[in-house]
């Protein structure tokens, strides 16, 4: 058995890749996509069409509205293939703005709605910022299911609980990549690796804590590096892996053990925490990693959705 079938005894695998044409080989449960995904997706040939269709087809429109009609097409697409759910970014542009989110999230629902695709079938991607997290509790309220992203921190992820937020999406390999950058020549890559990867012990503490709480709220792994990382949170609720690493966990046969487990959690002993948003804004002010990434993450989605919309004005 390869580490892809042992890693989907202990956790749900997804898959995080706009390229929807890969996923079948891998049979994962659900699917996430992201600007920077979709952009990398239609500047491939065999999706070009769905880009120059989308376009043609509403021109004259605002560009945002055309742009939400092309991430949803994306998403049928995925939600074709996959039995699960597909997870769809608000433009990371109203990270700051809870109203705009919430009015932005309902489009895309009704797009997929009119597309004939049940709303539970649909996680509304949102950047983990005090304001996107107001905007998830509100979603959340309304029955529109939200995925926060760009999660860094135990802060953010602990005010995501107590907004009662559907899953989390907190970011192994770009932890990693901070802590990496920081120490420099004294960075130790063995040493660091598994079970002692910053990222890997980020996500376990987030499990922990949610299970120890009992916080219904689903925790994925994203953003990994290498398949060190993820075999060392099986376990996790949910895990998003890229297609390349699928592919290497496909091809390995060495062993895969359940490391993350809710009874071991409920054994921590562990303090519960309550952020108002003063308190959230300077807890995470604190964290000098989760404050650094959350704002490139940012700034790097905004730079992809620009990108993404001049192609399709060009068309």
């Amino acid at each position: 058995m390869n580490q892809l079938e042992q890693l989907k005894r202990y956790t749900t695998v997804v898959a995080d890749t706009g390229s929807f044409q890969q996923l079948g080989q891998f049979k994962p449960q659900d699917a996430t996509t992201n600007p920077s995904l979709i952009l990398k997706a239609v500047q491939q040939h065999q999706y070009q069409h769905l880009l120059v269709d989308t376009a043609t087809a509403w021109k004259g429109k605002p560009l945002d509205e055309v742009v939400d009609r092309l991430l949803v097409k994306f998403g049928c697409e995925i939600l074709s293939i996959v039995p699960g759910r597909v997870s769809t970014e608000v433009d990371a542009r109203l990270s700051f703005d809870t109203e705009a989110t919430v009015v932005r999230a309902q489009r895309l629902i009704d797009l997929y709605q009119a597309a004939g695709i049940a709303t539970e079938r649909v996680l509304i991607k949102i950047a983990a910022t005090w304001e996107g997290i107001e905007a998830a509790r509100k979603l959340e309220q309304r029955g529109i299911h939200t995925n926060l992203t760009l999660l860094f921190s135990q802060v953010q992820a602990i005010a995501c609980g107590h907004a009662k937020v559907q899953l989390i999406s907190p970011f192994v390999g770009r932890i990693y990549d901070w802590y990496k950058k920081q120490a420099g020549a004294q960075w130790d890559e063995q040493a660091m690796s598994g079970a002692n990867d910053p990222g890997v012990r980020s996500v376990r503490a987030i499990y922990e804590y949610y299970k120890h709480f009992g916080i219904a709220t689903e925790v994925m792994g994203a953003s990994f590096r290498n398949t060190g990382q993820i075999v060392a949170l099986a376990g996790c609720d949910l895990l998003t892996i890229a297609p390349e690493l699928l592919s290497q966990l496909s091809q390995s046969t060495a062993p895969v053990h359940q490391v993350l487990r809710a009874d071991t959690a409920l054994q921590q002993p562990l303090q519960a925490v309550q952020y108002d948003e003063a308190g959230f804004r300077f807890a995470l002010n604190e964290d000098a990693m989760a404050t650094e990434k959350l704002a490139e993450g940012i700034r790097a989605f905004v730079a992809d959705a620009i990108k993404l919309e001049q192609l399709i004005v060009a068309v």
